[in-house]
Formats: structure tokens, sequence, C-alpha cells
């Protein structure tokens, strides 16, 4: 049977320990690295060249699907799975397009997380009912543009078009037309929905 070689990318040591303790326990895969945040995922990925990367999405320097992103723009081959306890469906999805392999919550059972591993290296797709219910449940809205988030941004901050306006000088009606679209994209009637669904949905930076 062909060892799997695997790399751990979690920036909490304890749950890089846990996966090790329960990985190492198959007979046929190795722990061949460990990275504590994305740019490191990458680093660690080009050059160790392991068959699976067990990554986390929130992560600091890069999240995962930005270092997704990374290894699959270098033409990586490695297959990734994402492990996560993020429940905003946005980063799933950004991984998934990224071009993650598969998705599981870290709080799969055990043999979720084996089953996972052995499914995506022999070249299949994962996604586990946990993720697809959430998924379901709670489906990522499209992408907002750089602007559309800056201006949504401000609406959280409370302030009126006219405000909204000079912040960033435009007029008022070009301000109501991204708010128009911004409401489309989140599927909000009104200003306090889309403040609302921003907030759950972790859509803008701390």
């Amino acid at each position: 049977m062909k060892t799997i070689k695997i790399i751990l990318a979690d920036d909490h040591s304890i749950v890089r320990k846990g996966l090790r303790s329960l990985l190492e326990m198959e007979n046929n895969f190795t722990i061949v690295g460990e990275a504590a945040d994305g740019e490191a995922a990458v680093a660690e990925t080009l050059r160790l060249r392991p068959d699976v990367v067990v990554m986390d999405l929130k992560m600091p320097k890069m999240d995962g699907a930005e270092a997704i992103a990374e290894l699959r723009k270098a033409s990586c081959p490695a297959r990734i799975l994402l492990l996560t306890t993020f429940t905003s469906t946005e980063g799933i999805a950004r991984s998934l397009a990224a071009g993650a392999n598969g998705a599981i919550l870290k709080s799969s059972a055990d043999d979720t997380i084996v089953e996972a591993i052995r499914a995506i290296y022999r070249g299949e797709e994962y996604v586990s009912s946990e993720v697809r219910d959430l998924m379901r449940l709670d489906p990522p809205v499209p992408e907002l543009t750089p602007k559309q988030l800056d201006i949504l941004s401000s609406v959280t901050r409370g302030l009126p078009n006219a405000d909204i306006a000079r912040e960033f000088g435009i007029a008022e009606i070009t301000v109501r037309a991204h708010l128009k679209v911004i409401f489309e994209k989140l599927g909000a009637a009104n200003r306090v929905e889309a403040v609302a669904i921003a907030l759950r949905k972790q859509l803008l930076k701390a």
C-alpha cells in the first residue's frame, strides 16, 4: 500500500498535534510537514511535494482560500482538503472555487477525516454532508467588488447616503445605484438586512 504524504496547515498547534496523532495511526499515512499560516502552507507544499494538504481556512498572513489559489497558480498537483470550523459559507465556497478537492468541518468524526483524505487521494471530490447542509441553508452570496465592500462598510457604520457620497467623492445617485446592486447580491430588502447579512457572513474585515 503506497504511503500517502500529508502536510497539516493550521494556525493552532493543538489542532496540528491532534491531527498528527489521529492520522499517524493509519498504516500508510505519513506527516511530512506542518504550517502555521497560509504563506508557510504554500512554501512547505511546494518544497515538500505532499500528496495531500489538510488546509485550515482562517489563518494569518494568507487564508486557506488564498493559499489554495496560490498553489493552483503554481500548478501544484497536491490534493487539498479544507478542514475548518469557519461557519461562513463564503470562505468555503472561495476555497472550493480556488481548487480545493474537498471540505469537511473540524467537528467531523475521526473516521470522516480519514475517509476524506483517502477519497481525495484517489482523485475523488469529497464534501461532507455537514458542509453541503451548511451551503444549502446559508448559501454564499455573489462576490462584492472592493467599492461595494467599502460602501457596505460605510452602511454598517450607520452613515446616510449623503455622507457616503462625500466620503468617496461620488454623487448620491451613484451611492443609491451601488446600494441597489449590493442589496440584490445579498438578497437584502433594505439597509438593516444588508448590515445583518454582512455581519453574519463576516463579509467585512474587522
